[in-house]
């Protein structure tokens, strides 16, 4: 069979490589892929935008496509699985109703609120005195989310009452992220320690996949501003057994079952990203789709069929699938360009990606493209994740930064801390 991969970064390229490893898959085409994926054996480039719904749905029908697989946020929002389903093609992935658990915060925070699922206290305004006055009656540093869909950074922590200030103003004006700015979430600011956890389910039923743990502040030490994401590892030691059944039973069942009773039943991976604090998980946001660049270690370390997984869950037997794991940790370690999260250069030539790593290492392309010559070239803020097996952490973060050493482009930075909580303990 074929399979569609919708989206061009390093979730992406490390779905489009697990899905190929399938017996049952001929082929994976992504659309629009990067150079990584051009690379990728058993997979193909498409040039159709993965936010070209009627483009996409068009691709499928004329290549027999048997699985659609959304990778980005965007299209789920915007109703591929919608516009699929009519047509009768199998699209993996949440309606346009169930999305917007991720396209509004502000329609997630109400949700949580509705079905008693713990979060932070929170207040939704939009405009900038209404703002003011509720950041005033909490305890800085306080937290603003733009309302809508802003590529992971839309959170801003704020200090002080002029920050807030022009940090209200920048986001209810649109100049910091559009429409998706003209409401904001004000949150009280948690403490604890960040894990993702994320399952596949079927709007009932649902398979947690292993945990995780995101790293988004730019900088070493978690300084700096917040990012799509600088990498990952899993498993994350902090989701002990005791924390992934308290994770389970106050987050992912209340949440499945309060989809259903909204009448929005909700299909795909569904991420949530909690705070694990002395009260207990609280819940930070919910994704809609897998993470990036949580993605790439899960993926490592998945020895399942990834695609018959797919489809089982889509057919309604995702009670019946038991998954395989290595019992190595994968972490990922995020190659940006310089400048980023802010202005960067695309179109820098990248260095060394034709050093032959082991087995264990897999550099899952993210902001790539290739020029005429068929050099790879830089083409986004997050360029690579270059992702390792190792019997712990440490030798995993070891291994990761290693063959991020022998990567170069003009302005690449990494950071060398991932996983230096684990790595602590």
């Amino acid at each position: 069979m074929k399979v569609l991969v919708v989206g061009g970064g390093g979730r992406e390229h490390a779905l489009a490589w697990k899905v190929a490893q399938s017996a049952n898959v001929d082929e994976v085409l992504v659309a629009p892929g990067n150079a990584g994926t051009a690379r990728e054996a058993g997979v193909r480039n498409v040039a159709v935008g993965a936010e070209d719904v009627e483009g996409l749905l068009a691709l499928a029908t004329e290549e027999g496509v048997s699985l659609t697989i959304v990778g980005p946020e965007a299209p789920l929002a915007a109703g591929i699985v919608d516009r699929f389903g009519a047509a009768g093609l199998k699209c993996f992935g949440p309606d346009a109703a169930a999305a917007r658990l991720e396209s509004s915060k502000a329609f997630a925070k109400d949700f949580m609120a509705r079905h008693d699922i713990p979060t932070a206290a929170y207040a939704v305004v939009d405009e900038v005195e209404a703002g003011l006055r509720q950041v005033a009656a909490m305890q800085f540093p306080v937290v603003l989310k733009a309302d809508g869909l802003a590529a992971g950074k839309g959170v801003v922590i704020v200090e002080d009452e002029a920050q807030a200030r022009a940090t209200l103003e920048d986001m209810l004006s649109g100049q910091a992220f559009g429409s998706a700015g003209h409401q904001v979430v004000i949150e009280e600011f948690l403490v604890g320690e960040e894990a993702s956890f994320i399952v596949i389910a079927d709007g009932d039923k649902f398979l947690p996949l292993a945990s995780s743990q995101d790293h988004k502040r730019r900088d070493e030490g978690d300084r700096g501003p917040n990012t799509g994401g600088m990498g990952a590892y899993s498993p994350a030691p902090v989701v002990n057994e005791a924390v992934h059944a308290q994770i389970i039973d106050q987050v992912i069942k209340p949440t499945l079952a309060g989809m259903i009773a909204d009448g929005c039943p909700f299909t795909g991976f569904l991420y949530a990203g909690v705070m694990l604090t002395p009260q207990g998980p609280r819940v930070l946001e919910f994704n809609v789709r897998f993470g990036d660049p949580e993605t790439q270690p899960i993926l490592l370390r998945l020895q399942s069929d990834l695609a018959e997984v797919l489809l089982e869950c889509l057919d309604g037997r995702i009670d019946a699938v038991e998954l395989k794991w290595d019992p190595r940790v994968a972490l990922g370690v995020v190659m940006a360009a310089g400048g980023y999260p802010e202005d960067y250069a695309k179109g820098l030539p990248i260095s060394g990606l034709d050093t032959d790593p082991p087995a264990e290492v897999k550099v899952f392309h993210a902001g790539t493209a290739l020029d005429p010559d068929g050099q790879v070239i830089t083409n986004g803020g997050r360029v690579l994740c270059v992702t390792a097996l190792g019997d712990d952490v440490a030798v995993a973060q070891a291994r990761a930064l290693h063959w991020s050493a022998q990567i170069g482009f003009e302005g690449a930075f990494y950071r060398k801390d991932i996983g230096h909580r684990a790595i602590r303990r």
